[in-house]
């Protein structure tokens, strides 16, 4: 069996959007569970759409998702580089190339050159709507002699080359998502394969790419299917052994419409800044529109590799649900290290202004439980600022009726004052303290149970529930604690 090739090739035309990193996973996923090749590729021929810097972020973005390449275009000491046999790896890099390919079709009548303005292209469209056909080049310059087309160009008309195909033939092909597929070419454009500005159409460059680099398979969106007869013509005009196609599902709203910024957040971009895990990213766009046999929801990329195959991708469109994306990534944050975990959010807690530099340096354990004691109830980590803000603002609101009548128990100015008098006897709240301050309140007091903790966390953070008492015992230390003590026997008790 041939070994297994696959690529991935973007344009560069701003921050990767969510679907495209789905097709990149795809292409991984594939070539590491047939110890295949992944090759990343540029397509950057539409030079009208190119966005400076796009190519670093799409590089930086299938690092941070894990998705590593064997080769084509990487970055190195902040340059770009291209790394491979079959290179370059830049499609503005090979016109040489295409030219080639396209005098080719040219000589052997497979293709012609076409002088059609914009304005007659458009009229001809117009009028072919207006009849209920399908809008199509009409093949006007079909019939032009060679020597004719060649003394126009020498007279310096401005010219396109066109693939001619052939009338009424059935193009046949199997998709392994998609099955036998059959188009007829009275259904299909001549396509444009060499633009004025002597850049190739995608349609010209993939194919000569991809036979050139010896990609076995291709892997894409299911919005390059209409091209794909024009791809099969060309690989058997140019006697080239075609590869496999894969078309895979759209990605969808839960509205089953394509995924749009209008809507929310669209780009790998915005998904990194929000706080998401690479490993949850990845896990939950890999159930976009595939699962495993086992029905198995959380998974690492080594899971990911070994049970991924395209036969179990689906045909219809795959429902990007924030939820479940939350929930995938919840499992992911509760199984990283505590460290890695601190890191990761101390920016975050930073840009709210919560801790500094300084804090960090001299109180690092500190912020390290803090984020601890939060992160079962963290969907993504920027969440954090909102999850630990309770432990900055000592003007205790009770959160809801409930809480507010627990503080109004008749047993609550004893376990307050109870509370003060241990935490007078004390320089400062370490860990010893806060694991065994309740048990002795409850024994100086006789108060146990919901009536002993409950009104305590309800003076301390104005919840009635979250996370342990012991850690928000030890987070808020002595002075904090005392000024929200005095603050709730101030403005909830008295009277």
């Amino acid at each position: 069996m041939e070994r297994v090739r696959v690529r991935f090739a973007p344009s560069p035309t701003g921050f990767i959007h969510i679907g495209s990193i789905r097709t990149a996973l795809y292409n991984y996923l594939f070539a590491r569970h047939n110890d295949g090749d992944f090759i990343l590729r540029i397509e950057d021929t539409d030079r009208t759409r190119y966005v400076e810097g796009a190519i670093e972020n799409l590089i930086e973005s299938l690092h941070w998702a894990g998705i590593e390449y064997d080769e084509g275009v990487f970055i190195e000491d902040g340059k770009i580089v291209q790394k491979g046999e079959y290179g370059p790896y830049i499609q503005s890099e090979r016109l040489d190339i295409y030219k080639k390919y396209v005098d080719e079709l040219i000589e052997n009548g497979h293709a012609y050159y076409c002088f059609c303005s914009k304005e007659r292209l458009d009229s001809v469209r117009e009028e072919q709507k207006i009849k209920g056909l399908i809008p199509k080049y009409d093949g006007l310059c079909r019939s032009l002699s060679l020597e004719e087309a060649r003394e126009r160009i020498a007279n310096g008309e401005e010219y396109v080359v066109r693939l001619k195909l052939p009338h009424n033939k059935d193009i046949k092909f199997h998709d392994i998502v998609r099955g036998d597929i059959t188009i007829n070419t009275e259904d299909i454009d001549d396509q444009v394969l060499l633009k004025s500005d002597g850049y190739p159409t995608y349609h010209m460059a993939v194919v000569v790419d991809d036979h050139l680099m010896n990609i076995t398979h291709i892997v894409r969106g299911e919005e390059w299917l209409p091209s794909t007869p024009k791809h099969i013509y060309l690989y058997e005009v140019f006697g080239w052994e075609k590869p496999t196609y894969v078309h895979l599902p759209t990605v969808l709203n839960k509205e089953r419409k394509k995924l749009s910024k209008r809507q929310g957040d669209v780009s790998v971009e915005d998904f990194r800044k929000k706080g998401y895990l690479p490993e949850g990213l990845v896990n939950y766009l890999a159930l976009v529109g595939w699962s495993p046999e086992d029905n198995e929801e959380i998974l690492s990329m080594k899971d990911l590799i070994e049970k991924f195959s395209f036969e179990r991708v689906s045909k219809t469109g795959g429902i990007f649900d924030k939820d479940k994306l939350d929930w995938v990534n919840g499992h992911h944050i509760r199984d990283y290290d505590i460290d890695k975990l601190t890191e990761l959010s101390i920016p975050y807690l930073k840009e709210a202004g919560l801790i500094d530099d300084e804090t960090v340096e001299k109180r690092y354990d500190w912020i390290k439980i803090m984020v601890k004691t939060v992160e079962e109830s963290l969907s993504y980590l920027s969440e954090i600022v909102d999850k630990v803000e309770v432990f900055f603002n000592n003007e205790v609101k009770p959160e809801n009726d409930e809480a507010l009548a627990m503080l109004k128990g008749e047993q609550v100015p004893i376990l307050l004052n109870a509370f003060k008098e241990e935490l007078n006897q004390v320089e400062k709240v370490d860990e010893e303290f806060s694991k065994g301050i309740m048990k002795k309140i409850q024994k100086s007091t006789g108060i146990k149970g919901k009536n002993l903790f409950m009104p305590v966390r309800i003076a301390l953070t104005g919840n009635n529930h979250g996370p342990e008492l012991v850690n928000i015992i030890y987070i808020l230390g002595k002075q904090n604690i005392l000024n929200r003590i005095n603050y709730v026997e101030e403005n909830y008790l008295k009277g």
